[in-house]
């Protein structure tokens, strides 16, 4: 919106320019998010606390979480309409990329909402139930792929970068729509299972979302995409702004959910930033990356697949508890170097990712 009219003005103010540089925007971005974050945080958690939405905390979970009992939970409204707000005022609007990833925070956080308030307000432990709300992140994946696929309007937007292969990236075609599904309600998923700790979830959301910002900036650039063999998508350049926009209200949320948390995020953020980070990987086209970079989100859940196929097999569990964060803490880690810790690796997974893209 903000890009609009600058350029509208640039013709009675040249300085007014600057508002369509990327980099600039990308700035605002983050500070905006930022800002919006620390200056409605506070009054977030009043009105939660107004309403009695408070975090319910597992009976076989830790000891040291009973504490946490009844801390105002569903923060991830005000991460996600940071993001949304955001994104509307620094984005170029015309840009099918932005819509794309707007949709995605939208639809998960609708389904995440509707999944914390059964659990908070009509006291229903289960929640949504498994299969509704695989059905409707399935359903949005699907869209989203068949959305991609059908409004593609060069190769690029369908090739699959494999890391360290400059050469070999097969274009997809359709085949775009079931990796859009495996790829957003995994990512989605992915992070709703980390988000069990004090500021995890979203550290390790903030840590990848800059390592995608920087591959978004690349491959959106002509001279980058062709020095590093990835495809040039200058669509991309949108997601710059996207991935800003989570940095800045990730941190803005951060400061009240650092350890200890004065608010958690709920099911309406972390399905809406783990399809969020998901819908970006698609769209960069390094889905590959996302799963490198992630490698802590992978982790998580392929503890919990492990634990629960264990048991149901041989009536054994694997992981003193699982997701294995939680492994951690029953084996007498402190909840904040379980945090630290995973966060380190994420950087450096991140980092790596990073120079995958010259190792071609």
């Amino acid at each position: 919106m903000i890009v609009l009219i600058s350029e509208y003005l640039t013709q009675y103010a040249d300085f007014m320019r600057v508002f369509s540089y990327l980099t600039f925007r990308a700035c605002m971005a983050l500070l905006t998010a930022l800002a919006i974050s620390l200056y409605f945080g506070p009054r977030m958690i009043k009105f939660l606390q107004l309403l009695h939405f408070g975090q319910v905390i597992r009976k076989d979970g830790p000891d040291s979480h009973f504490k946490k009992q009844g801390t105002p939970t569903m923060g991830g409204i005000l991460i996600n309409t940071t993001i949304v707000v955001t994104m509307l005022l620094w984005c170029r609007l015309d840009n099918i990329y932005v819509w794309y990833t707007i949709a995605t925070i939208v639809i998960y956080g609708a389904i995440g909402f509707a999944d914390d308030y059964l659990k908070i307000v009509r006291h229903n432990p289960q929640g949504l139930r498994a299969k509704y709300k695989y059905f409707w992140q399935s359903a949005a994946a699907l869209a989203l792929g068949c959305c991609m696929y059908g409004f593609a309007t060069t190769p690029q937007e369908t090739m699959l970068v494999v890391p360290f292969f400059k050469e070999f990236m097969p274009e997809l075609g359709f085949l775009i729509i079931p990796l859009a599904y495996f790829v957003i309600t995994g990512s989605s998923n992915a992070v709703n299972l980390t988000d069990g700790l004090d500021g995890l979830a979203i550290i390790i959301t903030i840590t990848v979302a800059t390592g995608l910002g920087i591959i978004a900036f690349a491959t959106s650039n002509v001279n980058f995409a062709q020095y590093l063999y990835i495809p040039y998508l200058p669509k991309a350049s949108e997601l710059v702004m996207a991935c800003t926009a989570i940095i800045g209200a990730g941190l803005g949320f951060l400061w009240f959910n650092t350890y200890p948390a004065e608010v958690f995020m709920g099911d309406v953020g972390s399905l809406a930033l783990g399809a969020l980070l998901g819908i970006i990987a698609l769209l960069i086209r390094e889905e590959i990356l996302l799963f490198i970079m992630g490698g802590i989100f992978v982790l998580e859940t392929i503890s919990v697949i492990l634990q629960v196929g264990s048991y149901k097999m041989r009536g054994r569990r694997i992981f003193r508890m699982a997701p294995i964060h939680h492994h951690f803490e029953k084996g007498g880690w402190p909840e904040p170097r379980v945090i630290v810790r995973f966060w380190i690796i994420t950087i450096v997974l991140v980092l790596f990712g990073l120079v995958t893209l010259k190792l071609r």
